[in-house]
């Protein structure tokens, strides 16, 4: 049986009030559907915070920039709804479409500060986008919790300083990246590899690890990122859009591991025609 879903900013709503009146806790897990074990496991995360979970599907067509992958975005709503079933999720909002944007629609939500570089040096009106439709997930279901994977961790630095500076009523719980057995995170888009290409992207996440440990051991921030960047191309990586090593918290860039802050390392890469990305904690050295 599948879970029960709902079309309508107002069939939802409707919905999230009886939960609310029933002094049930809300959750709600937005997604652009193609579903994977990474998704489930926000599921997991949001039933542990919530008595209700509340799964949205829906490819935002407000973050694929002219010539990306929005028509060809893996679609396939039977298997999705299959595994929320398994999953014991309480509602599916899947919109009609159009019914997210009207046809004059001209609001936009900009995020400064962590919503700057990176991802938006390469993909200047992402977080635009991102952030428009999150904001308008969480203002139509209004949950008390929203949880988002850590795998998109600037996207996930985004929606919290929205949510902050725009004092939005709801807590956001970030997820742990899922990966495959050979440490490839998951997405939706590994759906596009041939065997080859699943082959060179599992060697991803293996330089991204070697260069935390060369900077966890004392290696140089820059040696370290050249070094990166330059074995992913030797590997046969079609580019490398970015290796950065950045402040947790505020993404700034660091060049020196002073154990000050949290940090994280950052990168996107290119292989077989799929963009990819991944980020990892790194241990602050020792004083």
């Amino acid at each position: 049986m599948q879970p029960p879903v709902v079309r309508t900013s107002s069939a939802l709503r409707a919905r999230m009030t009886a939960f609310a009146d029933s002094r049930k806790r809300t959750a709600l897990v937005p997604t652009m559907g193609a579903l994977h074990d990474g998704h489930l496991s926000l599921v997991r995360i949001a039933k542990r915070a919530a008595d209700r979970v509340i799964v949205s599907i829906f490819v935002n067509p407000a973050q694929f920039a002219p010539g990306e992958d929005f028509e060809a975005y893996p679609r396939d709503t039977a298997d999705d709804l299959a595994m929320l079933a398994e999953e014991g999720v309480d509602l599916v909002y899947l919109p009609e479409p159009g019914s997210i944007y009207a046809a004059d629609h001209t609001t936009q939500v900009i995020v400064g500060g962590v919503g700057d570089g990176l991802e938006t040096d390469h993909r200047p009106t992402f977080f635009h986008g991102v952030a428009l439709v999150v904001n308008k997930l969480i203002n139509r279901a209004a949950p008390d919790f929203a949880v988002f994977g850590e795998k998109d961790y600037q996207q996930l630095c985004v929606i919290r300083r929205m949510v902050r500076d725009l004092d939005m009523p709801v807590e956001i719980i970030g997820g742990p990246i899922a990966r495959d057995a050979h440490g490839l995170a998951l997405s939706s888009r590994n759906r596009y590899f041939d065997e080859a290409g699943l082959t060179l992207a599992r060697q991803f996440n293996v330089v991204l690890q070697d260069s935390v440990a060369a900077i966890e051991t004392g290696q140089t921030v820059d040696t370290s990122l050249k070094n990166a960047r330059s074995r992913l191309l030797d590997a046969g990586f079609d580019a490398v859009d970015y290796v950065s090593l950045a402040d947790a918290q505020s993404l700034a860039p660091v060049d020196e591991a002073k154990p000050s802050h949290a940090l994280r390392l950052l990168a996107a890469t290119h292989c077989h025609g799929v963009r990819l990305i991944d980020n990892f904690p790194v241990k602050r050295p020792a004083d």
